[in-house]
């Protein structure tokens, strides 16, 4: 049995508490997920990549609902104003600014119809039932474990400059502007990372309050994991596209 797998039976002091998160991205975050190797690695097709970023852009656009509902369970000003700072990155100060308008500069540039890809209608069912899973998580579980929850982006600037380069170098029908979503991530995901951190470090010590840090951060990594099971499942192998999801046809078909 792995040490994250060991239950916590007696309280770790908070750098052992973080070294198990660090474990914890490096045995199970997505950059190890099959559709994340192929994707970077030029192995996927137009209509695969398609199939990825109109599924992501569900992820991406509750993101910011997720950490509004987290935002009006904080009690403390500061900290509400430090969370408050995702909000803007991915809604932005104005209309078109923010990472969901660079998203759907991504499916744009993709060639994906817009309606359809804001309308989330042809998206798999597992990619929406993993982010609402996400969603009532951080709604329904303790602040404490819906910050910990958020711990995945200590490892994605990694797999952003993985996917980055790699679809770049990769893929004749994108451009570093059509990627222009993940550039503001290398910093912001760090400095949230950082934030979220410190707060689980300092607020989780008892056994059973770290061990639910753990947990939420396996959960998130399974959300995650889930994601791209679902895309490989319909769009790879063996190829099951689920009745409704978008197959690549004509983009405005049965909106």
């Amino acid at each position: 049995m792995s040490d994250i797998e060991t239950p916590i039976h007696e309280a770790l002091s908070a750098d052992e508490l973080e070294a198990r998160l660090r474990a914890i991205g490096e045995q199970r975050y997505h950059h190890r997920h099959p559709f994340q190797l192929m994707l970077q690695n030029g192995e996927l097709n137009r209509r695969q990549v398609q199939a990825w970023a109109l599924n992501r852009y569900y992820y991406q656009s509750m993101i910011p609902l997720k950490d509004a509902s987290l935002i009006a369970r904080l009690d403390d000003p500061a900290l509400r104003r430090a969370w408050r700072a995702r909000l803007v990155d991915h809604d932005g100060e104005a209309e078109g600014e923010g990472g969901i308008a660079r998203w759907l500069k991504l499916t744009d540039g993709l060639g994906l119809d817009r309606e359809m890809v804001v309308s989330t209608r042809r998206i798999l069912p597992a990619t929406r039932f993993a982010v609402e899973a996400y969603l009532h998580f951080v709604r329904e579980r303790s602040v404490l474990e819906a910050i910990a929850s958020s711990l995945t982006e200590l490892f994605s600037p990694l797999v952003i400059g993985q996917r980055v380069s790699g679809m770049l170098e990769h893929y004749d029908f994108v451009s570093a502007e059509t990627l222009a979503y993940f550039e503001p991530r290398l910093t912001q995901a760090p400095r949230d990372a950082e934030m979220a951190l410190d707060y689980v470090k300092l607020h989780a010590r008892r056994p059973d309050q770290q061990q639910a840090v753990l947990d939420a951060l396996i959960f998130k990594c399974q959300v995650l994991w889930t994601q791209l099971d679902a895309l490989h499942h319909a769009y790879v192998a063996p190829g099951h596209v689920p009745p409704g999801a978008w197959d690549g046809e004509a983009q405005t078909e049965a909106l």
